[in-house]
């Protein structure tokens, strides 16, 4: 999990990536590949 300061760039790096909030954080979650999970917040 990477904390990045912007989840832009991390959301075109793969098209299964989906941003999702959660608790007040901004996340970039990934099922079929989970290395390119990351968080913002």
């Amino acid at each position: 999990m990477k904390v990045l300061s912007s989840l832009k760039s991390a959301k075109k790096r793969d098209r299964n990536c989906r941003v999702v909030r959660r608790k007040g954080r901004i996340y970039v979650i990934n099922k079929v590949n989970p290395r390119f999970k990351a968080r913002q917040g």
